[in-house]
């Protein structure tokens, strides 16, 4: 795979902070060329889960060869391995935490290497910054060609993050809310594949919270402003909204990351 240049971050890290200006600092001295994107540094405190969701759905747009950074690492310093993963075109670098889950399960084929050759990183190795001292450096030398086979060992076991998937009660689809983006939308873990058997029938009800809903949007403006809807979104996943409105705050008080998001008709007999 020819690498492209370009390395990603992201990180739980905010932008108060030095961090991410650190890492970039190191990636530009190995590499003075390299194109650093941002995807996000506010990935809540600790939320692998929510880091890993964010990384795969970002990723595919990015040009073959791109290195990929995560730090999301609530367990810097310990007995977990920094890693790097191999994907068809694209490069990982981060924590085994459960991170690149699920870009490990879905991918037909990944390489998963524990980075161990040490000329690789800082010189100086902080118990509590790997983003700086290892994952920067690493990813700086994937960009310049460096293989990277030669930066550790192969591994068949990396760790597993149980991601949430929704499932069938009778004849109701049961998902929940994984993430809440910017604007305050819920999206949840049903993707347009799992709705299929619904969009046909005319009693189709979405239940979120004390929400109900009897229809799906295709646009936030299919409805007047400040009333809820629920649509797919750019992420190819059943979303809850307000137009021109805050979901998470208007919508219920319970309305958050895990509340359950029922979908069902009448007479339906839905297989997953």
């Amino acid at each position: 795979m020819k690498p492209s240049g370009i390395i990603t971050l992201t990180t739980d890290f905010g932008e108060s902070d030095p961090y991410v200006a650190m890492m970039k600092g190191v990636i530009l001295s190995i590499n003075p060329d390299a194109k650093i994107i941002d995807i996000s540094h506010q990935i809540p405190a600790r939320s692998i889960q929510e880091g890993g969701l964010i990384i795969k759905e970002s990723y595919t747009y990015f040009p073959s060869g791109t290195v990929h950074v995560g730090v999301v690492d609530p367990g810097v310093g310990g007995k977990r391995k920094p890693i790097a993963v191999l994907e068809d075109n694209h490069f990982f670098v981060g924590p085994d935490n459960g991170l690149f889950s699920t870009i490990i399960e879905t991918q037909r084929h990944t390489d998963v290497i524990h980075l161990k050759e040490t000329k690789y990183w800082m010189p100086n190795i902080s118990p509590t910054f790997h983003g700086r001292d290892i994952f920067a450096p690493v990813a700086a030398h994937l960009s310049l060609g460096v293989n990277p086979f030669l930066m550790g060992e192969k591994i068949d076991n990396s760790t597993a993050l149980a991601y949430p998937l929704p499932w069938k009660n009778n004849s109701d689809l049961v998902g929940e809310v994984i993430r809440v983006d910017h604007f305050g939308n819920l999206i949840t873990n049903i993707t347009r594949e799992h709705l299929s058997p619904f969009l046909a029938s005319k009693a189709l009800i979405i239940t979120v919270g004390s929400l109900t809903l009897k229809k799906i949007c295709t646009t936030y403006n299919d409805v007047p402003e400040g009333q809820p809807l629920a649509l797919i979104g750019s992420s190819d996943a059943l979303e809850i909204a307000i137009n021109m409105g805050n979901a998470q705050n208007d919508l219920c008080e319970k309305c958050k990351i895990g509340t359950k998001v029922i979908v069902r008709r009448h007479s339906a007999n839905i297989e997953l």
